[in-house]
């Protein structure tokens, strides 16, 4: 199937030849049609899929210039991802420049966003559910006129605490907006919201082939009681990166492994939560132009954040929330292009390294040495040499104790004479098994 299939017009077909999109993705292929006939939508895929389009081509589609009012709202649970949002939909404005479209993110002047409404209202919304609230409650956001509203990555905009704003959104829009839901999971506590917003929607879940690109080569590195920051700049050094995302469960940590690699001469950008808006654009316009081959940061980056080339992930641990280990991975290997996640593991990882390989993950094992990274020991391989070891009697199992030590002549032979014995009473009872089994089937055939 190709874009022109969908029928759409001529801007539309002409932006997608601009910036070569051809072929829609699954997603796209199965969720634009729902979205054309106007249903409400609950879509589920994974991060990474098209789900952008998948919501603003049928809005642009059904977009009337001539009207001076909002005809769609999109809200995105963190600025970054409002604002990649909001250029993916500036693509198609640059074909028809009559197209409004603004971006409402915190951390900006809500003063001067509040004065250039007072000069019109925009066509499409894009922004943070907080400021669209905000702008919303103080009359100058007018947007009960709007027939699309559109709630991209629910589940993170649950996990952020921002549910609550977008329930006081939705609220304000007239009893014909269409709803669209898009997530890369449906918790359960997203189903009141869902029952309590959306008329009879199509429930759509895109199955992921594979939970993580198989482009992506998973290591798994034992830090063995090591430094993580030392077998970090291990790391970094010998896989000298094009450009590598370094993920960390909380702010403090980031700033820890900030300070060390900077100090150690490497190029490193960091970003998490507590870093201004302003202070983040700037890093990330830097990152974009490649002043950085490092990029430290918390999860929030996982899902808010699409930097282009990274060919490199690695986890200084292990995110609580297993899920947010698939968005991290995913930031590399995009678009066909290979990639290597690097996750730093210790024993009381075990259970958790468990869950992700129940996801579909593979892992091999690595290690550092000498500078490079070479292949290690399956961590289990204790655990199999047990299970070898269950399977010879404890007489033998003692028998092969002693015969390690020195002993009188003709005694380990007579230890090898006991393991064949031991071998031929199991093959004797496999055979006398199967014998029965064949009798058994004679009598009943007759």
């Amino acid at each position: 199937m190709n874009f022109t299939d969908f029928n759409f017009k001529k801007e539309i077909n002409q932006t997608l030849e601009s910036i070569n999109f051809q072929k829609p993705t699954e997603v796209q292929e199965k969720l634009i049609p729902i979205v054309l006939s106007g249903r409400d939508l609950v879509g589920e895929s994974k991060t990474g899929s098209g789900k952008t389009h998948t919501f603003l081509l049928p809005i642009f589609q059904n977009l009337d210039v001539t009207l001076n009012e909002v005809q769609a709202v999109i809200t995105a649970p963190s600025r970054e991802l409002a604002t990649q949002i909001y250029k993916a939909a500036q693509e198609f404005v640059k074909i028809n420049p009559s197209i409004r479209v603004s971006n409402f993110v915190g951390g900006t002047d809500k003063a001067r966003q509040i004065k250039k409404l007072e000069n019109g209202q925009p066509h499409i919304v894009i922004g943070t559910p907080g400021r669209i609230h905000d702008l919303i409650k103080s009359g100058a956001l007018i947007v009960y006129t709007a027939n699309t509203f559109v709630v991209d990555e629910a589940d993170m905009t649950l996990d952020m605490g921002f549910l609550s704003d977008v329930d006081n959104i939705a609220s304000a829009f007239g009893k014909k907006v269409q709803m669209l839901v898009f997530s890369a999971t449906i918790p359960q506590k997203l189903q009141p919201f869902l029952k309590k917003y959306l008329h009879n929607p199509v429930m759509q879940t895109i199955a992921n082939k594979t939970v993580i690109s198989d482009t992506i080569e998973n290591w798994l590195i034992s830090t063995k009681g090591a430094s993580h920051n030392q077998l970090l700049l291990q790391i970094s050094q010998a896989i000298n990166p094009y450009m590598a995302m370094i993920f960390a469960n909380t702010k403090g940590r980031v700033d820890d492994i900030h300070h060390f690699l900077v100090s150690n001469g490497l190029k490193v950008a960091k970003i998490h939560g507590d870093i201004p808006p302003r202070e983040r654009k700037r890093i990330m316009n830097s990152i974009k132009n490649l002043d950085y081959q490092y990029v430290v940061a918390t999860d929030i980056a996982a899902r808010g954040i699409d930097i282009e080339g990274v060919s490199h992930i690695i986890n200084d641990e292990i995110p609580k929330d297993l899920t947010f280990f698939v968005h991290r991975v995913g930031r590399s290997g995009r678009n066909g292009l290979t990639g290597t996640a690097i996750t730093l593991y210790s024993p009381s990882d075990d259970s958790a390294i468990r869950e992700i390989e129940k996801m579909g993950v593979t892992f091999q094992p690595k290690a550092v040495k000498n500078g490079e990274i070479v292949d290690s020991y399956d961590r289990d391989r204790r655990e199999k040499r047990e299970k070898k070891r269950d399977e010879i009697s404890l007489a033998t199992r003692g028998a092969l104790a002693k015969g390690k030590k020195k002993v009188k002549p003709g005694y380990k032979r007579a230890i090898k004479w006991q393991i064949e014995e031991e071998n031929k009473k199991k093959r004797r009872a496999e055979r006398n098994k199967n014998a029965r089994k064949q009798r058994e089937g004679r009598k009943q055939s007759f």
